[in-house]
């Protein structure tokens, strides 16, 4: 994956020529294309309907004379405030103005914070958007991209497109953001407290046939709450209670409703192309019973349900791709750096991947933090391919996160050169 930065504030690339020596590196170790950000605050960050595809154009021009491919992921969010972030693009500035105005087109926590970094699903089909609603902004962007790229599908040049989802271009609600003062391994919080939501929520408590149920968990923690010191995610708490099952029901099915509507319109500005979408790895806490921080995202998957069987169904129905991440972790390695956080990142990537391949649909992955030695590698490779596996499945692609002047260096470029030959190669051996 190319850098944050590489197209700047001005819609520029920030430095063609350093780009296209990194970019001939990359090529001279076999790697098949990369991965960039199409930023919907860059690109129609001025005024609604006014796309800015200036830089992006010199960017592709550039990957296509180097020989490389490009997956394109359309970045409905902000960059910025999140791990790994050292970048800052906002969304376009006049979306920004109309949530001033009504700052309920944004995701709402508990305290009433609003969080700016995408849109709420509540307004996915609220006409409150300069006379748009959240699902024509996804739509008239992406047939915008579709049309002014042409020549860069048509040759093959852009062989994927990634469809952001939700924060961080996932999908999942930006249950643990770090501008909020969420730290690892935190449960994060529900986000449902915008009145859009609010509405949805009502009108499915009343449509059960309980109006008292039209609220968010009133004992589910704070962003930084361990599960067993609250009354909803501890052992045998309110999670799994009739109201409980009914409210993550619900919330997590507003999840799978935003990815089905938006990818139904991908597959419409798209038509013929692979699209994908990102699927978060929250692995801490996977190891007690509810599965706070999974719940919190929009993932129902306590130990007693497959949440992830649902997701992979809706991604099946449109033809979509997988992507998932934290491939390169290992539990051990999470339990000895924080031994309170009861992760499984391997146990989490294994459940993802079998529900994904039982719905038959393609699987790639990435890591989910700076890699450049051998364990990690090995580590990436075994889920890539897994050994054990009967039937032979294993991801289909791998993106690299991200390039970067310590992955140039020549010790870790001979690593990284190392680990796609294996990659490209029939075994792991």
């Amino acid at each position: 994956m190319l850098p944050l930065n590489t197209i700047d504030e001005n819609n520029e690339v920030s430095d063609p020529e350093f780009l296209k020596y990194d970019l001939r590196a990359l090529k001279s170790v076999n790697v098949d294309g990369v991965m960039v950000d199409c930023w919907w605050g860059l690109v129609e960050g001025k005024a609604p309907q006014h796309y800015n595809w200036n830089g992006y154009r010199q960017l592709f021009n550039i990957v296509r004379e180097a020989g490389l491919k490009l997956q394109v992921v359309m970045s409905f969010h902000q960059c910025g405030g999140n791990v790994g972030d050292d970048t800052n693009i906002p969304i376009p500035s006049w979306v920004l103005d109309i949530g001033e105005k009504n700052p309920d087109i944004f995701f709402t926590d508990r305290q009433g914070v609003r969080n700016p970094e995408c849109l709420s699903w509540g307004v996915d089909k609220e006409r409150v958007l300069a006379g748009r609603t959240g699902l024509e902004i996804y739509y008239d962007f992406m047939r915008s991209f579709r049309s002014q790229f042409d020549e860069f599908f048509e040759d093959g040049t852009i062989t994927e497109i990634e469809v952001g989802l939700g924060a961080c271009g996932e999908l999942r609600y930006p249950s643990y953001p770090e501008r909020h003062g969420w730290k690892y391994p935190g449960i994060g919080e529900f986000q449902v407290y915008d009145k859009y939501l609010q509405k949805s929520l009502t009108k499915a408590a009343v449509q059960r046939g309980h109006g008292d149920w039209a609220r968010a968990p009133d004992n589910a923690g704070e962003y930084n709450s361990r599960p067993q010191d609250t009354g909803f995610f501890r052992d045998g708490g309110d999670y799994d209670s009739y109201y409980g099952r009914f409210f993550l029901k619900w919330y997590s099915q507003v999840l799978i409703e935003h990815g089905d509507n938006v990818l139904t319109l991908a597959n419409l500005a798209f038509e013929g192309y692979k699209i994908a979408a990102k699927v978060s790895g929250i692995h801490w806490w996977y190891k007690t019973a509810s599965h706070a921080a999974e719940l919190a995202a929009g993932f129902y998957n306590p130990s007693n349900r497959d949440g992830y069987a649902p997701i992979a169904e809706m991604l099946a129905k449109h033809k979509a791709a997988l992507n998932f991440t934290c491939v390169e972790l290992r539990t051990s390695s999470q339990e000895e750096g924080h031994p309170e956080a009861m992760a499984d990142p391997e146990g989490l990537v294994w459940q993802v991947l079998n529900a994904a391949w039982d719905s038959n649909i393609s699987v790639a992955s990435e890591n989910a933090l700076p890699c450049y030695d051998r364990d990690g590698y090995n580590k990436i490779l075994e889920n890539a391919k897994p050994l054990k596996d009967p039937d032979g499945r294993h991801l289909v692609a791998f993106t690299y996160l991200r390039l970067n002047p310590t992955l140039m260096e020549d010790s870790n470029l001979d690593e990284f050169a190392l680990f796609v030959k294996r990659l490209h190669g029939e075994s792991i051996h």
